[in-house]
């Protein structure tokens, strides 16, 4: 399954699924379902428009409440592990990544080997493009601070390009994590905390359009806050609850399919 978290990506959105035209992925992908996240733009029908195109079941799905980025994942976690899928694909609805960076490795069979298969804007033979050298420094420090906190290689934080092996993931562990954008922080040093399999691979970044979510210096004190209580309590880190406001569910529905399932299902 590919799930799209989507934010206000009425403009991006559309070019985030004509990524999927490509015929390699027939047979390699069952379901796309983009997540809104209460758009107040058209997200939602230009979702619907786009996906009409595929030759992929989709269904697009509003949130309940406006959960944030890691509570769109964990309503795309639960509903992925409800309907039997074996894996799921993240590709963030903003028009950054690009998931045929990913196709290789589905179709060779290496995307399946690890656990988590994780884009990084900073490996080796990855493609950055619009994207600030101050902001590419910033990272790359994150990247070392968090592999000394976590005892393993980190060479990406949260590209919006990653694969999971639903088996591994635990829905009332991840339950906790954050609800905003340090959910894949978490979740990552979670990964390394269990000695999950964790590889990472190059992928092609751009900004162009994109309206970013992030104030960047309220960004780093959470990011830094999080490092720190990872590091000087490493006991209770992942025991405790990291949202400003807990839900008891992730709910929503689907408000528009392709034929094989009615609105609303």
């Amino acid at each position: 399954m590919v799930f799209i978290p989507a934010y206000r990506c009425e403009t991006q959105i559309p070019r985030v699924l004509n990524q999927l035209k490509n015929d390699r992925f027939a047979g390699l992908i069952d379901l796309v379902m983009v997540v809104d996240n209460i758009s107040p733009d058209g997200t939602r029908e230009r979702a619907r428009d786009a996906a009409s195109e595929l030759d992929i079941p989709w269904r697009v799905w509003r949130n309940e409440n406006n959960y944030g980025l890691g509570g769109s994942h964990k309503a795309a976690f639960t509903y992925a592990k409800a309907n039997g899928f074996d894996y799921l694909i993240v590709l963030h609805g903003d028009d950054q990544a690009d998931i045929r960076d990913l196709l290789p490795a589905l179709e060779s069979g290496q995307a399946y080997q690890p656990d988590c298969y994780l884009g990084s804007r900073f490996s080796e033979g990855s493609h950055l493009h619009g994207y600030s050298r101050f902001r590419e420094f910033g990272n790359r420090i994150y990247n070392l601070l968090f592999s000394i906190a976590c005892g393993a290689k980190v060479e990406d934080l949260g590209s919006g390009l990653n694969m999971y092996r639903l088996s591994k993931i635990d829905l009332k562990s991840i339950s906790t994590f954050p609800d905003n954008l340090t959910f894949n922080y978490v979740m990552l040093m979670h990964s390394l905390y269990l000695g999950d399999n964790v590889k990472f691979f190059p992928m092609t970044w751009r900004e162009e359009d994109q309206a970013s979510n992030v104030r960047l210096f309220r960004q780093a004190v959470k990011v830094l806050s999080l490092l720190a209580s990872r590091m000087f309590t490493p006991k209770t880190f992942f025991k405790r609850d990291h949202r400003e406001k807990p839900f008891d569910a992730y709910a929503g529905e689907v408000v528009y399919a392709s034929a094989d399932v009615a609105a609303g299902a």
